[in-house]
């Protein structure tokens, strides 16, 4: 049936079909959040442009048919979208939650709408009541945006500040201009403009969110990777947290057998040491923990008891669950005074996240337990070794002072008999006497390396000296020897040490280098004492060095062993052809006597 509407009506219709596509699709944009995300905000803002939507078709029908209860009920759903407008706003920016007074402000539109269209005659007196809420509604929208922006800094929140701030100015026109058929149908797309920037301005505003929190979490995600240890981990962890928009403090609890214990807070709640959760935050921890996915309790006074939370400072407590393996052990606690801390990131992103923190938690205890046992290895290598120097000691002492004082009174006696002896007799009492000789000698030999009297009579250098002569003298080597006049006081342990590592080294040359020449230097530095034991032999093959002390060649083991338990360290560097370098370095804040 042809329908003959008139050119301005032709306009509006088209004008009114197009607002109503635009928040068709706003509409459902925030539903797909909603359903996405599933935050309540979205899901309040997806309701809104459902209410705009329904509004705009019962413009149109009123356009096409002039019936009164139509024109009613766009008032009530032009109020009813406002309503949902700033409830969405409040929600996302405070936290707000649902309570029966509100239910006034709903049913003012109703309410008012019927006494305009059905007990008033006058049209200004009758709109104008209506107008002003829908303002005030409107500006109060842009209101709650303002100060989200002054807290946050907020691009998106500005941009819907300013479009909400002339749409309630634009609201006031309608007794005067679109109500007499004045902006028709330019009215409609103001209006259009005005939807538009509120949809781009929550969108803005949701991926500047979304934004700040995955570049925090990012970033935690790295700290968390180059942490070691825990406390270092926890204090970058929830220093990290603070940097979420309007975050006021952070909290570790580790939960075990349902008791709650605070491991360190930062922000407020650096404080709560002493205190004990209870009541919502309390419940908020349970249930993360339990669950397994992030929790957030609203209300700055809902969170009474224990810890205390200012209403001005909070208006969520959210709880994101720490994880190791399937199991929550304990809860991050987030305390802030403007929107959900975790915006519109997605729950099994949060719930990787307490996965990655419980993982960082747990290698920092691991790495802890080993930084533990490796210090009791060290200072068991370390007892080893001088349990192993005082029996090399005894034993030194009981050559030089028993056996080799009993072939000393051998050859005495025996020099006795030789006097007194026949020739004969007398030249194999000679070649005894010199056999008795090579033994003192080799006894000798055998008490200086097992414990060398030099270096407790003249002290390191001197010993480092004569050792590096006797080397020379054995082996045949061209050696050189540089060190400074003096050294710094060293204890006994470091002096041994040293003189041991070069005897090693030294030895190793010998046996392995192929060398013609070798250089031994001594450094004493500011902060540490450094030998260096250079051969011109035959080198490491490549990725030799590496491999040196894994399989247990060339004494570096026990070179380290040594060295490592004085807090000092062993490198041995060197090519092909090109000779070796050992380097022995020992911190003098930990040898100094």
């Amino acid at each position: 049936m042809d329908f003959a509407v008139p050119e301005v009506t032709t306009a509006e219709i088209a004008a009114a079909f197009f607002q109503a596509t635009v928040t068709l699709g706003l509409a459902v944009v925030f539903l797909y959040l909603f359903r996405r995300y599933r935050k309540p905000y979205f899901g309040y803002w997806a309701l809104a442009w459902l209410l705009y939507l329904v509004r705009m078709g019962v413009i149109i029908a009123f356009v096409f048919t002039g019936s009164r209860p139509l024109l009613f009920w766009h008032q009530v759903l032009t109020g009813l979208t406002a309503l949902a407008l700033l409830w969405a706003a409040l929600v996302f920016s405070q936290q707000l939650t649902w309570k029966p007074r509100y239910l006034a402000f709903v049913a003012f539109p109703l309410v008012w709408s019927y006494v305009a269209m059905y007990r008033l005659e006058n049209f200004l007196a009758a709109a104008a009541p209506m107008v002003v809420f829908l303002s005030l509604a409107t500006l109060w929208t842009g209101w709650v945006f303002y100060q989200y922006d002054r807290r946050v800094g907020s691009t998106g929140a500005r941009l819907l500040f300013i479009s909400l701030l002339l749409w309630s100015v634009h609201h006031l026109d309608y007794p005067f201009l679109r109500a007499r058929g004045v902006w028709s149908p330019w009215g409609y797309y103001v209006d259009i403009i005005f939807v538009l920037a509120m949809g781009a301005g929550i969108l803005l505003l949701v991926l500047e969110e979304l934004h700040r929190g995955l570049g925090t979490l990012s970033a935690l995600s790295g700290d968390l990777q180059r942490g070691e240890r825990r406390v270092e981990i926890l204090d970058v962890l929830l220093n990290r947290l603070l940097s979420l928009p309007a975050v006021k403090g952070a909290a570790m609890y580790q939960v075990e057998a349902g008791h709650r214990q605070l491991i360190r807070g930062a922000g407020i709640c650096a404080s709560w040491e002493d205190e004990q959760p209870h009541g919502d935050l309390a419940r908020a921890i349970d249930t993360a923990v339990t669950t397994g996915h992030p929790e957030v309790v609203h209300g700055g006074t809902a969170l009474d008891g224990g810890p205390v939370v200012d209403a001005k400072e909070s208006t969520y407590a959210a709880a994101l669950p720490v994880l190791r393996g399937s199991e929550a052990t304990g809860a991050i606690v987030v305390i802030g005074d403007s929107s959900d801390p975790f915006a519109a990131l997605d729950a099994r992103f949060l719930v990787a996240l307490g996965q990655q923190i419980g993982v960082a938690l747990e290698k920092a205890d691991l790495d802890q337990r080993l930084r533990t046992r490796t210090a009791e290895l060290e200072r068991l290598a370390s007892r080893m070794v001088r349990q192993h120097e005082e029996q090399r000691r005894r034993i030194s002492r009981e050559l030089h002072d028993e056996t080799a004082q009993v072939f000393s009174a051998v050859k005495l006696n025996l020099g006795l008999v030789s006097e007194s002896a026949r020739a004969e007799e007398a030249a194999r009492l000679d070649q005894v006497l010199e056999l008795i000789d090579t033994g003192i000698d080799s006894i000798r030999r055998v008490t200086q390396d097992l414990r060398p009297s030099v270096l407790d009579e003249l002290g390191l250098l001197p010993a480092l000296h004569a050792l590096v002569g006797d080397f020379g003298e054995t082996t045949g080597l061209a050696i050189r020897f540089v060190a400074p006049n003096a050294l710094p006081e060293l204890s006994s342990e470091a002096e041994l040490a040293l003189f041991r590592v070069l005897q090693e080294g030294l030895t190793n040359v010998a046996r392995h280098a192929q060398a013609s020449a070798v250089e031994v230097t001594v450094e004493s530095r500011d902060d540490q004492i450094v030998v260096h034991v250079r051969d011109d032999g035959r080198g490491l093959e490549p990725g030799r060095a590496d491999r040196l002390s894994d399989d247990g060649r060339l004494g570096l083991v026990g070179m380290r062993e040594r060295i490592g338990g004085l807090g000092g360290s062993v490198s041995v560097t060197g090519e092909s052809g090109t000779g070796v370098d050992l380097s022995v370095r020992l911190p003098l804040d930990e040898v100094a006597t």
